[in-house]
């Protein structure tokens, strides 16, 4: 029986099931661990071991196989990790292992687990349930957990569990990540353990000043509403502090100016030493501090500043074999930022790097490119720059040993791609996802002076002569994420929108990822012009490439989130170009987003009002003339649903009619099956009936 695109993808989260991911090789180099599940349509993450030698892969751990409890049983910190990670799928979705990758520990229904990597024996641990981001030191005597906003350590053998630190009210927690820090700088995590696994670096977070926002569920007024402390831009962040806590017992805190550099970005603690990353709240600079264990004092490592903002990039700061420091810089000469060892760059001008994943000895293994559709993996080691990849697509990878990990997803054919490369031979690690039942018929351009990468997708089959199609625009449009990459996956669903009658047009513009400083940089204080510009711009070079096909007096767009927002802007500002919108999630009023991400862009609300004012969709709701369909998860904590129905109570107000579809239950994300295919159906109709002759 045949199956429905829509159903398809919801069915397989998006085609994330079944793909292999969380590599990780043992320092030996005989075994990788990775995570997957068993087929490409089932949620449940097992635990998995690769041979080097032979390429044998070993199930290790299947939670169906395991006696827990199921995904009902989550801790709250479990899900809300979930939530900001984008995680779909349930089972194993993290582990962490010790220094020899002999163990590895997760969690299951908020239960404690080991498995010895080379018996493949599990065993569940006496822990104080819930547990929460559990990790065994580096010699694997003992595992570090957070169990009620307290850390916890439990002895490998199981034989004692102790808090080693109390939270001094309700509202402080260690061990954990804030919203800001795992929604906004990548730091799911709040403990460290040192190299000997004495002590643990842990983060102290006190939420007492941090406003309460409620989340409730109207469609079951029996419930109490959820609780959230949420920073929003220009109010106060949750206080944050760092502690050395010694095994033992002995508290030590870090000292450093955290009035004047308030957010901990992350923490790295090898044989060289601890090193911390602290940022300001305008985000205008990167300090790494290097930590004495034995007192917690400070000392400035290196200072990272630019006008405007610093990034974070993943895989900083780091050590060379020799303790040089490895990190990122962006060079205003070139427009790019480069790898630095030492305060020194090695990577050339117009090199984009992208994170770093790994720093072995001398070697640097990273990610970067050429050409921002494509992420391409790296070596840097004797000084020499190796690209480790080839043809049009999206890499990553890790490496050990002489091991190396390298994972891909191609424009000229579907799915991800795994293949451990180690000296006697190549091994592939299957992807047990499906295959899509389209096949995406995408032609990547640039668009304008600005060469802005735009993809077009017409229905299968169009030739000129069948008559020119209403148009789709289909953007994110803004920061942290690309929609144009070389990656024949990620135009599967433009396809199936195509071949419902559509031309599908998708642009990243300034202020995407992968185009350098400057071209980030370009929407601080102003996402209307620049965002809106760009998008314009690629539709009509895109009408101009295909007169015969693109209907330039019949042109939608829709977006989620940011492009939620783009979505309703555009409708708003330019009904000239745009006849009906479809927001999804949309940010409607920046003030009500949190502070780490919105002050990047718009500063403080108190000291760039007009910033806020002119960026806000609610200001603009009067000049609605379009028909525009709103869509929320009435569950979000990310974008609140108080965006959408702020908006909607401001169109009320001006008399200007439009659709508002609510989600009871769901959250940022839409991975429940009939939802998010429906979602689909409902949106190819609105946009057939908006946009009819």
């Amino acid at each position: 029986m045949s199956i429905s695109y829509p159903r398809q993808s919801a069915r397989t989260r998006r085609f994330t099931l079944g793909v292999p991911r969380a590599f990780q090789i043992a320092p030996d180099g005989t075994r990788v661990i990775f995570l997957r599940t068993r087929a490409g349509d089932d949620p449940v993450t097992c635990l998995w071991t690769l041979d080097t030698g032979t390429g044998e892969e070993r199930l290790v751990a299947d939670p169906a196989a395991l006696d827990v409890p199921g995904e009902e049983n989550l801790p709250a910190e479990e899900r809300a990790r979930r939530e900001r990670a984008r995680e779909q799928a349930g089972g194993i979705v993290g582990y962490a292992t010790d220094r020899e990758m002999r163990q590895a520990v997760f969690t299951l229904g908020g239960r404690l687990h080991v498995a010895d990597l080379g018996s493949g024996q599990v065993r569940e641990l006496p822990a104080q349930a819930p547990v929460f981001d559990p990790r065994p030191d580096p010699a694997g005597r003992r595992v570090a957990y957070v169990s009620g906003r307290t850390l916890r350590v439990i002895e490998i053998d199981g034989s004692e569990d102790r808090a080693v630190v109390q939270p001094e009210s309700e509202q402080i927690s260690y061990g954990l990540a804030e919203f800001v820090a795992a929604e906004e700088m990548g730091r799911m995590r709040g403990h460290w353990w040192s190299p000997d696994g004495g002590t643990l670096l842990v983060a102290r977070v006190d939420e007492t000043p941090v406003q309460r926002w409620h989340i409730a569920d109207p469609a079951n007024p029996d419930r109490t509403p959820a609780e959230i402390a949420y920073p929003a831009a220009g109010t106060p962040n949750a206080i944050v502090s760092l502690v050395l806590l010694k095994v033992d017992g002995g508290r030590t805190g870090v000292a450093w100016d955290r009035g004047m550099f308030p957010y901990v970005v992350t923490a790295s603690w090898d044989r060289h030493g601890l090193l911390i990353v602290v940022q300001p709240r305008d985000q205008r600079s990167q300090r790494v501090l290097r930590v004495d264990p034995s007192n917690g004092e400070t000392s400035l490592v290196h200072n990272e500043h630019d006008p405007v903002w610093t990034d974070i990039v993943p895989g900083l700061p780091a050590h060379t074999g020799t303790g040089d420091l490895v990190w990122v810089t962006e060079d205003r000469e070139t427009d790019t930022r480069r790898i630095t060892i030492g305060g020194k760059p090695v990577t050339p001008g117009g090199l984009q790097v992208r994170s770093i994943l790994g720093v072995e000895g001398e070697s640097i293994l990273f990610t970067a490119s050429e050409e921002p559709t494509e992420v391409h993996l790296y070596s840097y080691d004797a000084e020499e720059i190796v690209r480790l990849t080839d043809g049009q697509g999206v890499f990553g990878g890790v490496r050990a040993a002489g091991v190396t990990v390298v994972t891909g997803s191609r424009l000229d054919r579907p799915g991800t791609e795994v293949e451990v490369r180690e000296p006697s031979g190549i091994h592939p690690v299957a992807s047990l996802a499906e295959t899509p039942v389209i096949t995406p018929r995408v032609e990547l351009l640039r668009a304008g002076d600005r060469e802005i990468r735009t993809a077009v997708v017409l229905p299968a089959g169009w030739k000129p002569g069948d008559g020119r199609l209403p148009v789709l625009m289909d953007p994110y449009g803004g920061p942290h994420a690309q929609r144009v990459l070389a990656v024949q996956r990620a135009y599967c669903e433009a396809q199936w929108l195509a071949d419902q009658g559509f031309a599908v047009v998708i642009a990243d513009g300034r202020g995407t990822p992968g185009r350098g400083p400057v071209w980030d940089r370009a929407v601080r204080g102003d996402f209307v012009e620049p965002v809106l510009e760009d998008q314009i711009t690629a539709l009509i070079e895109a009408a101009r490439l295909h007169p015969a096909a693109l209907d330039l007096d019949r042109v939608g767009i829709r977006g989620w989130s940011f492009g939620g927002w783009l979505a309703a802007l555009a409708v708003l500002r330019r009904p000239d170009v745009f006849h009906a919108g479809i927001a999804g999630a949309p940010v409607t009023d920046w003030r009500l987003y949190d502070t780490h991400y919105t002050e990047r862009y718009l500063g403080h609300p108190d000291e760039e009002p007009e910033s806020y004012a002119a960026n806000s969709l609610i200001e603009m709701a009067g000049d609605l003339k379009r028909p525009l369909m709103i869509i929320h998860g009435l569950a979000d904590d990310n974008v609140v649903a108080a965006h959408t129905l702020r908006l909607s109570s401001a169109l009320l107000a001006a008399g200007r009619p439009h659709t508002v579809l609510p989600l009871s239950g769901v959250t940022h994300m839409t991975p429940q099956e009939v939802v998010a295919e429906n979602l689909l159906l409902i949106q190819v109709e609105y946009l057939k009936t908006a946009l009819a002759r």
